[in-house]
C-alpha cells in the first residue's frame, strides 16, 4: 500500500536533484567572475602607476546576453585604461564571426582594445577576415608587433605574438623554435623599458622569462576546465593532466604571466569550479631603493 507514496517520494527527490545539478552546471558556465589583481614593480614608469589593464580571453563563440550585455557591462564597471584579448574570440569548430564581432562593437567604445590570435584563429580558416574586422573597428591587432602605451608623459611596450600554430600548425617543438626566435627578435632593443606581452599560451613561460619580458598575459588553459577545490586544476591542452599555468599569477625568474581562465568553452562542453572570468590587473610604480 506504501509504493506508490515511496516511488513519488524518489521521484521527487531524483526530479530536485537533477534540477539542482542544471541550475550549477549553467551556473558555473555562464556567471562570470570578475578577478582584480595588482602588480608592483621598480621598473613600471611612474606615469602608470593605478593604471588598469582588463584581460580577457578564450570566448570561443560564448554569448552572455543579447550583443554580448552581461559580458560588456562587466569590462565597463572595471574602467579600464585599456582592454586586452588573448586570443580564441571564435572556436574553429563551431565558428560565429558574429558573436565575436557583437564583443568587439561593445569594448571599443570603453578603452583601447588590443589583440593577438590563439590556435582557435589559426585552425579557423578565416582569421584574416576576422583581423581585418577588427581592425576596421579600431582594435590594435598586434600579429607579432610592439607597440607604446603611453600615459602621464610615460611610455611601455606592448608586444603581441601570434599563436605558434600559425607558424607550422601541429608540429609544437618546431612551431615552439620559430615563435621564440620571432619573440627574441620582437623584444630585442628594448631591455630598459617595462615589456607587456600578450600571448595565447601559458606553457611557454620558460621561454618568456628567457626573453626577459616583464609581464605576460595568456589564456589557452581555460582553467583546466574542471577544478578540484583547494587542489587546482585537472587537465589543460599543452600541459595535461594536473597543470601547472592556469589561473592567477605564475613567476619565472624576473616575468610574471597572467594566466585568464577564460570565457568560453570548446571541446568540453562544461566547467566545474571555474566559472568564466575577467580579470584586472592594476599596475603599481614602486619607488626604487638607492644602493647604499
Amino acid at each position: 500500500m506504501n509504493q506508490a507514496p515511496n516511488r513519488l517520494g524518489r521521484f521527487l527527490r531524483c526530479s530536485c536533484l537533477a534540477a539542482g545539478a542544471a541550475l550549477f552546471c549553467h551556473w558555473q558556465n555562464s556567471d562570470i567572475v570578475s578577478t582584480r589583481l595588482s602588480y608592483r614593480s621598480p621598473k613600471i614608469p611612474q606615469g602608470f602607476d593605478g593604471y588598469k589593464i582588463v584581460h580577457v580571453s578564450d570566448l570561443h563563440n560564448k554569448q552572455f546576453g543579447p550583443a554580448q550585455s552581461r559580458l560588456i557591462e562587466k569590462i565597463k564597471a572595471e574602467n579600464p585604461d585599456v582592454i586586452v584579448i588573448t586570443g580564441d574570440l571564435i572556436d574553429c569548430r563551431r565558428t560565429d564571426v558574429r558573436i565575436a564581432m557583437d564583443f568587439i562593437r561593445g569594448v571599443v567604445p570603453l578603452a583601447p582594445v588590443c589583440y593577438v590570435p590563439g590556435n582557435h584563429e589559426a585552425e579557423s580558416g578565416i582569421y584574416p577576415a576576422l583581423a581585418s574586422k577588427m581592425a576596421a573597428l579600431g582594435v590594435l591587432v598586434l600579429n607579432d608587433k610592439a607597440i607604446k602605451l603611453k600615459k602621464n608623459g610615460d611610455e611601455i611596450d606592448l608586444l603581441g605574438m601570434c599563436d605558434p600554430t600559425f607558424q607550422c600548425g601541429d608540429n609544437n617543438a618546431h612551431a615552439c623554435h620559430l615563435f621564440g626566435e620571432a619573440l627574441s627578435d620582437l623584444s630585442k632593443n628594448k631591455q630598459d623599458s617595462f615589456k607587456i606581452l600578450l600571448s595565447h599560451r601559458p606553457e611557454l613561460l620558460p621561454l618568456y622569462a628567457e626573453c626577459d619580458i616583464n609581464l605576460v598575459f595568456s589564456g589557452h588553459a581555460h582553467g583546466g576546465q574542471f577544478r578540484i577545490p583547494f587542489a587546482g586544476a585537472v587537465f589543460a591542452p599543452n600541459q595535461g593532466f594536473f597543470p601547472e599555468y592556469t589561473s592567477g599569477i605564475c613567476r619565472q625568474h624576473g616575468t610574471a604571466m597572467v594566466v585568464s581562465r577564460g570565457l568560453g568553452n570548446s571541446l568540453i562542453p562544461q566547467r566545474i569550479f571555474n566559472r568564466p572570468e575577467i580579470i584586472t590587473l592594476t599596475l603599481h610604480a614602486v619607488e626604487k631603493k638607492e644602493n647604499n
